[in-house]
């Protein structure tokens, strides 16, 4: 049998595991884990800043729902990944990342580049794998895509050795993984299930409250069943816009805080109480609260819940819309509480009409939103990334599919938007991408624009750019929130892209229209007004 060293048996692992993407930047000791996963007819894509390469890699993962793969050189290198991956840790997000390092007998011995990243990696990943042997590299492999896919996603952390890639053994002595060629979900208690239907019911304010589990898990038909049949207005988190198209008939997500504040019932499917529902307290205390979750230490934590269901989403949706079925519960879409929420969706929506239509020079983001929204195709895919334009996106820009939505997350974490951007449109090049931008966190990653015209991956930025990081507030002293007029059209043409530069609300249109029909990466600069500033509750904060 052929000699065949680590690297070449962590490439016909990642192709056995159906990876098809490789996310890296060049070094050693992992060039040939680069060069067999070519061999193997997997894509690989170099960046030119590790953390960009990690944040796409976490987009990719999360549009095609099967972990991003990065790969990085010793040290540094490595390092610079982290912010990627605990991002995607916080954001139950599934990554196979596989860290460079020195060889194992220099271990202790102050090596080149040497770095206890296994401990670094360790709080933020499901698991940490620190392979010691060439032959068990399929074992670990398998392991590690397993383990990320498992229970609530995340991150697990590969150690890649310099001695055990290059360790040669006949191809013979290599362990085969072991896998389950199919796994039942967990599904619920059918009596528990009854019970969570029966106050759904009764309720006479009833909401639906979803997070990414029904999005991991596939259960979008059955969450916009449920609503179908029920008549329930339904919220979701941030990350999880678009399960259910948010044109639907009880869709008020402009009646958000009201819904939560007077509820008496909510079915929570897959997300946390965590500082977005500031720990469950968003939600009223009077209400009766049934949460499902695949992940069981999440049932109950920071709020106690009336019924709490460990399953699977999508199992469990199924559950609930045959007993809906079984037991004829009533819809509840011409209901008092339904009339309610549609009548504050609507003033909301008027109020904000004459922001979106202001001709006010500098722009106002709610116009600069409104002429995005209208020009983008349906399913596009939305990547939202900054600072005020975060907010005013959230409320202005609607998604009609699962998955399609991505933003800053759970952590706020500054600088996603054009690798997130890259990812998702390696995930699904026949898509439209569009990556919503404010002008500070642009700049944290503007290199990788380059990245995609080197990859000819037609995405198109738009900044909001107010010239700084949040509002400028008369009377608030902001230390470094001045940035000035950064010319990011200028930089696009000069990495080879399209850009544009907007000053005219008049303009906004025709220069989206041409980023879009340009056929290559383009950037449509934007100078918004430095003094708007959405509703936030990080006032001060670089989350404003």
């Amino acid at each position: 049998m052929p000699k065949v060293d680590g690297s070449y048996l962590i490439a016909r692992t990642l192709k056995e595991e159906g990876a098809d993407c490789l996310f890296y930047l060049m070094g050693g000791p992992n060039y040939e884990i680069v060069n067999n996963s070519e061999d193997f007819g997997i894509r690989t894509v170099d960046f030119r800043h590790e953390q960009a390469a990690a944040m796409a890699a976490h987009a990719y993962a999360r549009v095609k729902r099967t972990p991003g793969v990065t790969t990085s050189a010793s040290g540094p290198g490595t390092l610079n990944l982290l912010t990627g991956i605990y991002n995607a840790f916080i954001d139950a997000a599934p990554m196979v990342t596989l860290g460079g390092a020195g060889p194992l007998r220099d271990v202790y011995r102050d090596g080149f580049q040497e770095v206890d990243l296994p401990n670094i990696f360790g709080p933020v990943s499901k698991s940490v794998i620190r392979p010691t042997y060439p032959a068990r590299m399929p074992e670990h492999i398998s392991t590690a895509f397993r383990t990320a896919m498992s229970d609530r996603p995340g991150p697990v952390y590969v150690e890649c050795n310099e001695d055990v890639l290059y360790g040669e053994v006949d191809e013979s002595e290599a362990e085969s993984p072991t896998r389950a060629s199919a796994v039942s979900p967990p599904s619920a208690d059918p009596d528990k299930i009854a019970e969570a239907v029966k106050i759904l019911s009764e309720a006479e304010r009833p909401i639906l409250l979803a997070g990414s589990g029904p999005w991991w898990s596939g259960a979008w038909d059955e969450l916009q069943e449920f609503v179908d049949r029920t008549g329930i207005p339904f919220y979701t988190t941030p990350i999880a816009r678009g399960l259910i198209p948010e044109d639907h008939p009880v869709s008020f997500p402009a009646a958000r805080s009201t819904a939560f504040r007077e509820t008496d019932a909510v079915l929570v499917v897959g997300t946390r109480f965590n500082w977005i529902m500031t720990f469950g307290r968003r939600i009223s205390q009077q209400a009766k609260v049934i949460q499902i979750d695949v992940h069981a230490g999440e049932i109950g934590h920071n709020r106690s819940v009336d019924i709490g269901i460990v399953a699977d989403a999508k199992a469990a949706m199924q559950q609930i819309n045959s007993e809906v079925s079984r037991s004829g519960t009533k819809s509840k879409s011409e209901s008092a509480w339904v009339a309610y929420l549609r009548d504050i969706e609507n003033n909301r929506r008027e109020r904000s009409e004459q922001l979106e239509n202001s001709e006010q020079v500098p722009i106002h983001p709610l116009r600069l939103c409104k002429e995005l929204r209208e020009v983008m195709d349906r399913d596009a895919i939305l990547t939202v990334d900054g600072n005020e334009i975060l907010h005013y996106g959230r409320q202005s820009i609607p998604t009609y599919v699962p998955g399609h939505r991505l933003n800053s997350g759970t952590t706020g974490c500054m600088g996603v938007g054009l690798p997130f951007a890259i990812g998702a449109k390696l995930a699904k090049p026949d898509k439209q991408v569009v990556s919503l931008h404010g002008d500070g966190s642009l700049g944290m990653n503007i290199q990788d624009f380059d990245t995609a015209v080197r990859y000819n991956l037609p995405i198109v930025v738009v900044v909001s750019n107010n010239e700084g990081w949040t509002a400028r507030v008369e009377g608030i002293r902001k230390p470094g929130r001045e940035l000035g007029w950064t010319r990011f059209d200028a930089i696009a043409e000069a990495l080879g892209g399209y850009g544009e530069e907007v000053r005219e609300p008049s303009q906004i249109r025709p220069a989206l229209e041409r980023a879009f029909d340009a056929g290559v990466p383009a950037i449509v600069n934007v100078h918004t007004d430095p003094t708007a500033r959405a509703l936030s509750r990080f006032v001060g904060s670089k989350m404003e």
